[in-house]
């Protein structure tokens, strides 16, 4: 399973990307204001850290306009993947990039099979099903990243999937026992993997231990 940063903090990434294991980055709107720069700024920077993919998201309101950004923002680096709303128009939209304007796509914002479906069944590079916000109302998020593992497999779909906003080290274990593609994590989850209370109590022992070694 391949692990994506969702943050626009340029000093995050290159702290993760530092240790080897990061294979991408993914923003939003909402991540992006965070970081308080211009936009096309922030991901460009991105883009010179990681040579995985980048999900920056187009914002528009018909399929003809979410083209248009779309192509926009892919001419910032070559590894930029153009996040598309779960609704008609997105899927229309991710349509034409995909098979037309060489364009890859990352549906974002699904919360059903059907949804995770429909985005598969589109051509989009990956499909985003987005793990908190379901949990924050009491739906099971790992039933549907299983079934859209399931459907992948059962239909032959080349779309990854992406579970997105990925909060705990339960979400992590889910998300590889049901084989998805990627998970997004923020910067505390993805050093909190390399961390366990046996593994430091058992580096100290040894670190006491050789202290008294002679040399």
């Amino acid at each position: 399973m391949k692990l994506f940063l969702d943050t626009a903090d340029v000093d995050a990434i290159r702290r993760a990307h530092d240790t080897g294991l990061l294979d991408g980055v993914t923003t939003n709107p909402s991540i992006v204001k965070k970081a308080g720069r211009k936009f096309t700024d922030v991901v460009a920077e991105i883009c010179t850290i990681t040579d995985g993919p980048v999900s920056a998201e187009a914002v528009a309101d018909t399929a003809d306009d979410l083209v248009a950004e779309a192509v926009k923002l892919s001419k910032i680096a070559p590894n930029i993947v153009v996040k598309m709303p779960m609704t008609p128009d997105g899927l229309i939209a991710t349509q034409t990039l995909e098979h037309d304007k060489n364009v890859r796509v990352n549906v974002t914002m699904i919360f059903s099979s059907t949804q995770a479906f429909l985005a598969m069944k589109s051509g989009a590079s990956y499909v985003s099903i987005v793990l908190s916000r379901l949990d924050a109302v009491g739906n099971e998020s790992e039933i549907l990243v299983q079934d859209a593992v399931t459907i992948k497999q059962q239909y032959g779909y080349a779309s990854q999937i992406i579970a997105g906003s990925v909060k705990t080290q339960n979400h992590i274990l889910s998300c590889l026992r049901a084989g998805v593609d990627i998970a997004t994590v923020p910067e505390s989850l993805f050093f909190q993997m390399f961390k366990h209370p046996l593994t430091d109590a058992g580096l100290a022992e040894f670190l006491k231990d050789w202290q008294t070694v002679p040399k």
